[in-house]
Formats: structure tokens, sequence, C-alpha cells
């Protein structure tokens, strides 16, 4: 006799994302607005419904495992199938205009396709999207010029904001096989502050390499062009790197801490604006 297919249950499918999204319990029962408990035992009725275990749990974080993450990935477009058939079928005059301000490089990356999901789902909410560097971006928020603000960040906690995504960092060269440099280190950064310029200079003096400041542009192509003419090397998230630029793998140099993207967002979100909060934490985390 052929198994009983399984109708998987929404409300325990958004609870495992939410954790696996945000880290742990605590962050994801906030999310949910639901007691720690109960998202605890949505997580267990999920696991114990599949026949297999999603997570693996300690006191301090919790990690997905190998089959997890096969369910991770399926399970965040079941919920956009069916948060943009709900929005759809009983938000249709949900209007407005949400402002969200966010890096450039991340924005090029990785927003594009979460934010065309989002427009389909709410077609008369108006997107204004402002791509700058973090440091503008932050004070734009400062000054109420943004709802949401995707923003670099040390790993500083729930005070700065909700973590939606972390990604390693990486040396980035224009050459394919880099050559030991004498003298210090000529490197292309963005203005300071900035956390991929502080990651870099801290790494190399850790290892105690000298360095020098080659570059400094606000603009991304700005800076990948620098590196492309061979100006000095640059830091980049592993996955943003271009593919006629090259990682140097290992040494010579230290390793970079990884990256951290946060959500920050004013008091008193609009419902668009909640809407887009939502959605973009659900799809990045």
């Amino acid at each position: 006799m052929p198994r009983p297919l399984l109708n998987l249950d929404l409300d325990l499918v958004r609870a495992f994302v939410a954790i696996a999204t945000l880290g742990n319990f605590t962050r994801a029962a906030e999310s949910l607005r639901r007691q720690q408990s109960t998202v605890s035992l949505q997580l267990q009725r999920l696991e114990d419904a599949l026949g297999r275990k999603l997570l693996e749990r300690n006191p301090r974080s919790v990690r997905l495992t190998p089959e997890g993450e096969v369910f991770l990935a399926h399970a965040r477009r079941l919920l956009d199938v069916n948060d943009e058939l709900v929005a759809r079928v009983t938000e249709p005059a949900l209007h407005g205009v949400v402002r969200l301000g966010t890096p450039e490089d991340f924005a090029t990356r990785h927003l594009p396709d979460v934010l065309s999901r989002f427009a389909r789902a709410y077609p008369a909410v108006a997107l204004e999207v402002t791509c700058d560097l973090t440091l503008h971006v932050i004070d734009g928020f400062r000054k109420g010029s943004f709802d949401l603000a995707l923003i670099k960040r040390e790993r500083v906690g729930e005070a700065a904001g909700i973590r939606v995504w972390r990604e390693p960092l990486v040396w980035v060269t224009g050459e394919p096989a880099p050559q030991e440099r004498e003298g210090p280190l000529p490197l292309v950064v963005s203005p300071s502050p900035c956390v991929y310029r502080k990651r870099a200079t801290e790494a190399l003096d850790r290892a105690r390499r000298p360095w020098r400041i080659a570059y400094t542009c606000g603009s991304l192509a700005g800076s990948l062009a620098a590196v492309r003419g061979g100006l000095g090397v640059t830091v980049l998230p592993k996955d943003m790197v271009p593919d006629d630029l090259h990682v140097i793998d290992g040494g010579p140099l230290p390793n970079l801490k990884d990256t951290e993207i946060a959500l920050l967002q004013r008091d008193r979100l609009s419902l668009p604006a909640q809407r887009l909060k939502e959605h973009i934490v659900r799809s990045l985390g």
C-alpha cells in the first residue's frame, strides 16, 4: 500500500524557517510573536511529521542538518507562494510607499530577486530603494529617510537590528596568480568607517603584515576597476566576487571574519513596510 501523502502545516514550516533564519529560538519567537516554548513545540511537531531531524540544537545556537538544508530551500519557496497568493486575495488594496536603504554591493547581488517577488505579491506598493555606502545608509536611517535599512555590521547582537545574512569574506585581486609583494600591501577600500576595511586592516595587523591604503572609493564599480587595474587588493563577500577577478586562497594573506548584514526598522512601520520586512527576513536568512 502506498504511503499516505503528507500535507505540511505551514505554521510549522514558518516556525522552522524563522528559527533557521534568525539563528535561535528566542529571536524566532519574537519575530513570530509567540512564546519560545510554542516555537520549540512547532519544530518538534514538524520533525515528527517528517520523520527527520532538521536542526541540531545547543543552548546558544542552532545548526541545520543535511536534511534541514534541503528542506529550508524548498520551505522558503513554499512560503513565498503561499504569501503571494494570500496577499493577492486578501490584501489586493494594500498600497503605499516603502523606502529601503541598502549597501550597493549587497543590492547588486542579492536583492533584485527578493524585491521582484515582493513587487509581484504587492503590485500597488511602490518601492523606493537607495543604494549607498553603509555609513550613508545609517545616517539616512537616523534622519528618517528610510523605513527599512540593510547595513553591514559587526556581530553585536539584536540591538543593532535583525541579522539577515552572513557570508565569508575573501581577499580579491586582479591577477590570476598574484606574486608576493615587497613592502606594505596596497589596499583598495571604501571610506572609513567600513566593515570590510576594518576587517582587512585588523587581520593584517594581527598577522603583522604591513599595509597601506592605495585607493579609496565610495563606489563598488570604482573599487573593482582599481583592483582590475592592479592598484591593490580588496575584500569582498565570497559570493560577490566577479568572474574576472581572483580570490587569494590561503596564504600569504590572513583569514578574514565573516561579514554580517542586519535589517534596521523605524518605529511604527506601515503595513506595506511591515510586509517587506517579513519578506526580507524570510527570503535572505
